[in-house]
């Protein structure tokens, strides 16, 4: 038997290598990683970041002071910043005013307050919602300085960098110094000297106690704490200050109460609550005439502060009282005189609330205060005011108008059917002479927005604005002549330097004479017989028309007198029916209101259409195709204007 092979012998394995502990490696790569990224992404904020280099170079003022005709200042817009403060030179109370209430530690930290901050986490979170900012004013200065402060972590960080940086920089009188001549005050001011001017009609170097309580007090909320907008509620936000200055040991007992026992003296200008209006268009017409100009200017205007008053009057007069029952919402109210020199402007109930302008801005229907203009192209055509038609239902190729309170008269004049605003027979006659010259008329007379060059325009389907519509009517007013609507007279600078000032133009014809005198005789008879009967002014000749657009959503009436041309509109802002609301309603009322008060003491003078002006032989010639007198430029370029018109109108 063979014996067995001795069994194979495997190789022993040495044993694995001790395994090393490799995560402090780890850490120290992430580590040096995050550190890279992080230099790169302190690098793109620190690249972010504005110069300051500069920061205590005095900027030059840019403000806008606004006249009236008679000299009285309306407003004082755009104050920037005046004349650089130092802080050192005013009184200590007035630094003090704004460190007790907006950052207490100002004079310890270095940029950012850490307890601050902490305590307002604490009370955020307590609340549930943000109660509390912890930004010191070193930080808000700092926020001042980006263009577009946008709500982000990164310019938060970038926020925090500048205002170490800034503490670095600057002494802390310094910082204080640019905090107070860069800071909103509200009212359109920036800057402690521009504040103390606008409030108080002094320099910040003069400020008393109480009046740097009122300042520091209205950083919180600038366009409700400053003291034109809600003089009691600065008041009662300067009392937080005086005391948040007690509790600092800035002031002693004795300041504290005389301080609180005083009361401010602030400037206003003579200028009404809804001024704004014409302020805000005004400020943006300004580059049109001289470009960007640097420094202060001094504007020149047509205003009347008076005419305001009474404008602004008689608009809250009747939708205050009469308003809320019909859902009558807004207002608007253009006041000019016949050479276009705009008196009076109200573009809304309350600026302050609401500053969109519906006077210059809005785009409504006119309704049947569009009809000055059909029958002005019909009178032109030929027609004159003793022809009759058919007010009654009609079918112009399948569009069906109908008057207004669906009852028909029959058979009569056009001088009637104007008067009681016959929208049947407004189509008849546009579609009789064409609504292109119709729109012709209109445009002609001033009326700037597309029109559609359709039937329904004679019912005043295509929008315009209340300035637009106004203007419009001018013609009728000063004797035929097309006029254009301003505002500024001159602009200066306030060294003297007249940089630009109106020049009075040629007037242009728009309307013969003769066919002024039919108009007028027209708009006469709607204020005596028809529509407008509540506008009539008792004591002087007048003129109108009255607009209703469909389902009430436009209410109108424009009308003048020898002296000012005055157009209403009332309508909600959201389009939204009113409750049977009529030209002949509130807008002649609020009509009749403003002229009478307006016009008291002045002369009764005849209307300019009420006889016919002496006029050229040349300018005695019929004048039925007035569109033919026209430049041949200027006729192709109406005739071109009315092809493409009909064109996307589908005719």
């Amino acid at each position: 038997m063979a014996a067995k092979a001795p069994p194979e012998q495997v190789p022993t394995q040495p044993p694995p290598p001790k395994r090393r502990h490799s995560w402090p490696y780890a850490v120290i790569l992430v580590l040096a990683w995050g550190g890279i990224f992080g230099a790169i992404y302190f690098s793109h904020l620190l690249s972010g970041l504005p110069d300051v280099s500069t920061l205590l170079v005095g900027g030059q003022s840019r403000s806008v002071t606004i006249y009236d005709v008679r000299d009285r200042l309306i407003d004082v817009r755009g104050l920037t910043q005046g004349e650089m403060v130092d802080a050192a030179e005013l009184p200590t109370y007035v630094s003090n005013a704004f460190i007790a209430i907006e950052d207490r530690r100002f004079r310890s930290h270095l940029g950012i307050d850490i307890i601050g901050l902490t305590r307002a986490a604490y009370e955020n979170m307590q609340r549930g919602h943000v109660v509390q900012g912890g930004s010191t004013l070193t930080q808000q200065l700092a926020k001042n300085l980006f263009l577009e402060p946008k709500r982000t972590l990164d310019r938060k960080i970038q926020e925090a960098m500048l205002a170490i940086y800034l503490e670095s920089r600057y002494s802390k009188n310094q910082i204080l110094s640019l905090y107070l001549n860069r800071v909103h005050f509200g009212a359109g001011v920036y800057g402690i000297e521009a504040a103390a001017m606008r409030f108080f009609g002094k320099h910040a170097n003069q400020l008393s106690l109480n009046e740097a309580a009122m300042l520091a007090g209205s950083l919180k909320a600038p366009s409700r704490y400053n003291p034109l907008a809600d003089p009691d509620a600065s008041a009662a936000r300067a009392t937080v200050v005086l005391r948040a200055m007690h509790e600092e040991n800035y002031i002693d007992d004795t300041q504290l109460k005389e301080a609180l026992s005083t009361r401010a003296r602030i400037v206003r200008g003579t200028a009404t609550q809804n001024s704004g209006y014409f302020v805000d268009w005004v400020i943006s017409l300004i580059p049109g005439y001289i470009g960007d100009t640097k420094g202060a200017l001094i504007i020149d205007t047509t205003f009347d502060i008076d005419a305001q008053r009474q404008a602004e009057r008689a608009v809250a007069a009747k939708l205050d009282n009469e308003g809320e029952a019909v859902s009558a919402g807004q207002a608007a109210l253009i006041a000019m005189t016949p050479d276009g020199a705009v008196r009076a402007m109200v573009g809304g109930r309350a600026y302050e609330l609401s500053p969109f302008n519906r006077a210059t801005d809005a785009m409504r229907q006119p309704g049947s205060a569009f009809k000055p203009f059909v029958y002005l192209a019909a009178l032109e055509h030929g027609l004159t005011l003793e022809d009759t038609r058919t007010d009654g239902p009609v079918d112009i190729n399948g569009w069906k108008p109908r008057d207004f309170e669906g009852t028909y008269q029959g058979n009569i004049t056009l001088l009637k059917a104007f008067a009681l605003s016959s929208n049947t027979v407004a189509a008849q006659l546009t579609a009789e002479v064409g609504p292109a010259a119709v729109a012709r008329a209109a445009r002609r007379l001033g009326i700037e927005s597309r029109l559609m060059a359709v039937n329904s325009l004679a019912l005043g389907t295509s929008v315009v604005s209340p300035l637009e519509l106004t203007t419009a009517y001018v013609p009728f007013a000063n004797g035929g002549f097309k006029t254009e609507p301003f505002a500024i007279v001159r602009i200066r600078k306030a060294s003297g330097e007249i940089l630009w000032q109106r020049q009075n133009l040629e007037p242009k014809r728009v309307i013969d004479p003769a066919i002024l005198v039919q108009m007028t005789k027209a708009m006469q008879e709607v204020m005596a017989n028809g529509t407008g009967r509540a506008a009539q002014l008792t004591d002087r000749p007048s003129a109108g028309k009255t607009g209703t657009s469909q389902d009430f959503r436009d209410a109108w009436f424009v009308g003048f007198s020898a002296d000012l041309i005055c157009g209403v509109w009332i309508g909600n802002d959201n389009n939204a029916p009113m409750r049977h609301v009529t030209g002949g309603g509130l807008p002649s009322h609020i009509f009749k209101a403003f002229m009478e008060d307006a016009e008291a003491g002045l002369p009764a003078k005849p209307l300019p259409g009420e006889t016919v002006v002496a006029e050229s032989p040349q300018q005695q010639q019929p004048q039925q195709q007035p569109q033919q007198q026209q430049k041949p430029q200027e006729e192709h370029k109406d005739s071109l204007r009315d092809l493409i018109e009909s064109l996307f109108n589908g005719k």
